[in-house]
Order: C-alpha cells, then sequence, then structure tokens
C-alpha cells in the first residue's frame, strides 16, 4: 500500500494565490492541538529555518485594524510598528475580532485572503530571503512564495517591526 503525498487544501488565501498567477508552494503538516506556538510548530515540522516562517498577528493601532508579519521566533515591536504606521499606539487585537474580520482561525490566520482588507506590514527581515512560508489559511498548512510577491498581494509596507 502506498501513501500519497498529503492534498493541499483549497482555502480564500491558495484561491488568491491561484488568481495571480504567481510561482507558490503548499506545505502540509500534521498539526498537534495541545500545541498554540503555531508558527514555531510549522518551523518544526517542515525543517525550515525559524527565519524563513512567518506568523500573522492582528493588532489594532489607533482603533485601526491592521496586519503584522513577523519571523515566529521574534516578538513585534509595538511601537515600530506603530510608528511605522504612523499611530501614536499599538495593541495585539483581540482573538474573536481577529478572527471575525480575517474570516480565518487563530494559528491559520493567512496575510492572504482575508474577509476584509486591512493595512499590512511585513518585517524587513523577509526581504533577503528567496522565499518565505507564511499560513495558507488553516492549521498545519503553510504557502511558500517570494516575499516580493508577498509585498504586492497584500499591499503591504515593509519596515523593522520586531523588538531588539
Amino acid at each position: 500500500m502506498s501513501r500519497s503525498a498529503p492534498r493541499i487544501p483549497a482555502t480564500p488565501a491558495t484561491r488568491v494565490l491561484d488568481s495571480a498567477r504567481i510561482t507558490w508552494s503548499g506545505h502540509v503538516y500534521t498539526h498537534d492541538p495541545a500545541v498554540t506556538a503555531y508558527g514555531l510548530e510549522a518551523a518544526t515540522a517542515l525543517d525550515v529555518p525559524m527565519d524563513r516562517v512567518f506568523k500573522t498577528l492582528m493588532v489594532t493601532a489607533d482603533d485601526e485594524l491592521l496586519v503584522a508579519v513577523i519571523p515566529v521566533a521574534e516578538r513585534l515591536d509595538l511601537g515600530a510598528l506603530a510608528s511605522a504606521v504612523s499611530a501614536k499606539r499599538a495593541a495585539l487585537a483581540d482573538r474573536a475580532l481577529a478572527e471575525r474580520r480575517t474570516g480565518y482561525v487563530a494559528g491559520g490566520i493567512s496575510p492572504l485572503g482575508q474577509k476584509h482588507s486591512h493595512r499590512t506590514v511585513i518585517d524587513a527581515s523577509a526581504e533577503p530571503h528567496p522565499t518565505v512560508f507564511v499560513s495558507g489559511g488553516r492549521r498545519g498548512f503553510d504557502v511558500e512564495l517570494s516575499p516580493a510577491d508577498l509585498v504586492v498581494l497584500t499591499n503591504a509596507s515593509v519596515s523593522a517591526i520586531t523588538a531588539p
């Protein structure tokens, strides 16, 4: 009996990628429901350096809901993010609000194909990599694409937004 490769799920994120006709690849892994460090789990399961796997955080800055995309092993610098978007202050968004506005569940929030458009900031550390990994819209599924394509598809700005 042969084992087939895991099937790439269709998600709003993959539909955005397919409609853009860019080069991307999907990576499925088994998500452990006990794990809450979703990005670190992805990096380990996919055997990819942590600086190439990025997590999607929903943040409020002066009452605007934003998307911050940073390496999974890093912490978001809320002051740097606020400065990058010309806001006075920023805070992590409420989980229920983030899920409602994106259409994804926490741990599977993709910067691509969100239910509502949000201003997006991608950490500058993504730029040197030929490809980066972000959530594909489900726990246990990441997509790999070039940082330049991620910036274009999310209409993002790029700034240093991780804590030193």
